[in-house]
């Protein structure tokens, strides 16, 4: 198989834990027989500093082109680096909210799993910790409070702010069916998670996912409410599957998901529109105190680009390899910075990659 993907290498360490994705990619090549062509495009602080915006129409035609995107972080010291000193349409976060926007990508994937060797770095209580968990959360990523309308204004005197959410049946039976699809490929359980007791935008929610539901029989459903969810991940994350929320919601569980691995470094994302088409990315941020310096973890790309052959081109076989090799590289005691403990042995980034590659 020919497999075109833009890749935005970013900036921080994004160039470090992107291009070790790639050569893992190229190890699967070799092995299954693949051919992964890469065009190179820029998003975020590096288009600043060479296009003066922070992702021109040609970067999106091109990212538009290929079959799938590998995107490494952006962003860089919102304290000290010049890109903050612009408004906030012109940062380098205005060039992802618009790739997302112009690429149709609604259903973001950030799948959570805790790694039998890394117990040790879970903050939970051991005897949770234990029982382990691997759950897909699955956020709505193109509607609600993030994208409605918005202003700030004086009113009788006194300054308000108002924020709209806004969702229509459409744009929510669109991801619960993504949620249910994926769900089909796991553990067959779907928890959607509203607050359905006050919103009427939760209320449609739950509405459309019951309906939904009845199209996928073999999926135990259940509905939570966002408090009460939040709650649960920290007292007994083995019980999901997949979660399905909207945007807000998908933004802060994902994180509360993401720390109780042990390590954002860990976690890859994904982020699909109605095709095949998808945005493959680490969870975590670009790291600029640590760029350049080959001790960012590549884990969590790594698996991203994993994720990749799994959604996009339908290669379980060798999406399975990558994640077995990455497993086996921790049972083998090789660790990066962010998830080092005594008795284990200290890799670079590129390290990490290469004793991955051998794995494969």
């Amino acid at each position: 198989m020919k497999c075109n993907i833009a890749v935005i290498k970013g900036d921080g360490i994004g160039p470090e834990v992107v291009t070790q994705a790639m050569k893992v990619l190229d190890a699967i090549g070799k092995k299954f027989g693949h051919e992964f062509v890469y065009e190179q495009l820029l998003m975020g602080g590096c288009s600043i500093d060479a296009c003066g915006e922070p992702l021109t129409d040609e970067a999106v035609a091109r990212a538009k082109a290929a079959d799938a995107v590998l995107l490494g972080s952006i962003g860089g010291n919102t304290s000290t680096s010049p890109w903050y000193k612009l408004p906030p349409n012109k940062r380098p976060e205005a060039g992802l909210l618009k790739i997302r926007k112009e690429l149709g990508l609604f259903a973001n994937l950030r799948p959570a799993n805790l790694y039998e060797q890394l117990k040790g770095a879970c903050p939970l209580k051991e005897e949770i910790a234990d029982r382990g968990f691997d759950m897909m959360i699955m956020r709505e990523l193109t509607g609600g409070l993030y994208f409605g309308a918005r202003e700030t204004k004086e009113v009788d005197g006194v300054m308000t702010a108002v924020d709209t959410l806004t969702y229509n049946e459409n744009e929510i039976r669109r991801i619960a069916i993504k949620g249910f699809d994926i769900a089909m490929k796991r553990r067959k359980k779907v928890t959607s998670v509203d607050k359905a007791n006050v919103l009427d935008s939760s209320r449609l929610w739950r509405k459309v996912v019951e309906e939904v539901a009845k199209d996928y029989p073999e999926v135990t459903y259940e509905h939570m409410l966002v408090d009460n969810c939040a709650m649960q991940l920290v007292k007994d994350p083995a019980q999901f599957d997949v979660v399905l929320t909207e945007n807000m919601f998908g933004d802060i569980l994902s994180d509360e998901a993401s720390m109780i691995t042990g390590s954002i470094g860990m976690l890859a994302s994904a982020s699909l529109n109605e095709t095949k088409f998808g945005m493959y990315e680490p969870s975590g941020g670009s790291a600029p105190d640590i760029a350049g310096q080959d001790k960012a973890n590549p884990i969590a790309t790594i698996l991203s680009a994993a994720m990749m052959l799994r959604y996009t081109f339908d290669l379980d076989k060798e999406a399975d390899a990558i994640e077995a090799a990455v497993k086996q590289v921790l049972v083998d005691n090789y660790r990066t910075c962010d998830i080092m403990s005594d008795g284990m042995t200290l890799v670079g980034c590129s390290k990490m990659g290469d004793l991955i590659i051998e794995r494969i």
